[in-house]
């Protein structure tokens, strides 16, 4: 039988195939060949024992992508979640993940969750700065479900990472994909939180055939240590039409005489928002340590 892992801890694999979801143990044929089964995996499964939904995991299938951070196998796109308010977005983080993704080739869509909220229309604000960087971005309310239509359109027949910090209301948004109807899980949840599972650990939840979400626990802080300050520009995507306007090569526009990119901030062309962002990443890369 074929299924996708769902969920892996301690050793134990959770397998969806054909609306069940098996607890499964991986063969050590995987621990001889070094490879370990990631929660995204394609698989070949043996059922144990069908009434107790148990199973062995035979055979790993080709991946199509791999993601260091989180470890995670085929996902296609990642959905990052902020609040338009309550609390007022860190867009010094979002910039961070939207670089992280980038790194590993992973598309991203920024959605700004808590559309009833904004009184002051913020949110299209938001959207219209990162639309003309290049991403997708959506604007929702998960109380009202406003957007939530269109955002089930851009995750249809993909599997998304989903992420954000704490307060933007990213539980009730993934609930609100869910539609309460998903893998009817009330035996699921309880197979997979109890006793040992109750770590806090990245899951896939299937929306419907084919379209999983993966739900990774909340970040805080994101660090940019795998990055050279020279690599920093190639992460703001709307910084390439301007640098053939710098008067050196390699500038990193900061500080050079004649800077195309310093030139469309001043004139709105680019957000001086994230350029003052790239400009606090480019100093913490020039003094990050090595070792």
């Amino acid at each position: 039988m074929q299924g996708k892992i769902i969920k892996g801890i301690a050793g134990f694999y959770y397998v969806y195939a054909d609306g069940t979801v098996y607890e499964c143990k991986a063969k050590g044929v995987f621990r001889k060949d070094h490879r370990k089964p990631l929660v995204g995996d394609d698989v070949n499964m043996d059922v144990l024992d069908a009434e107790k939904e148990l199973g062995n995991i035979r055979e790993l299938l080709p991946r199509h992508s791999e993601l260091i951070r989180p470890a995670v196998a085929n996902v296609d796109q990642a959905l990052i979640i902020f609040s338009i308010v309550k609390p007022q977005p860190n867009f010094n983080l979002l910039d961070r993940f939207l670089i992280m993704m980038q790194q590993q080739n992973v598309p991203c869509i920024i959605c700004f969750n808590k559309l009833d909220l904004d009184e002051a229309g913020a949110g299209a604000d938001y959207e219209e700065v990162y639309r003309k960087c290049g991403y997708e971005t959506i604007s929702v309310s998960t109380l009202a479900g406003t957007g939530i239509d269109e955002l089930k359109t851009l995750l249809h027949g993909k599997t998304t990472t989903v992420a954000g910090p704490s307060g933007v209301g990213k539980s009730s948004l993934v609930n609100c994909l869910q539609n309460k109807t998903v893998m009817e899980t009330g035996g699921i949840s309880r197979k997979i939180e109890r006793g040992r599972h109750t770590t806090r650990h990245s899951e896939l939840i299937a929306i419907e055939d084919g379209t999983y979400i993966l739900d990774t626990p909340g970040f805080s802080s994101l660090g940019l240590f795998e990055l050279e300050k020279e690599e920093l520009a190639s992460f703001y995507p709307e910084f390439t039409e301007q640098e053939k306007y710098c008067r050196f090569g390699g500038c990193s526009h900061i500080a050079e005489p004649v800077c195309g990119v310093r030139d469309a901030v001043e004139e709105g062309t680019i957000s001086r928002m994230r350029y003052e962002n790239y400009c606090l990443l480019y100093e913490e890369l020039k003094n990050q340590k090595r070792y």
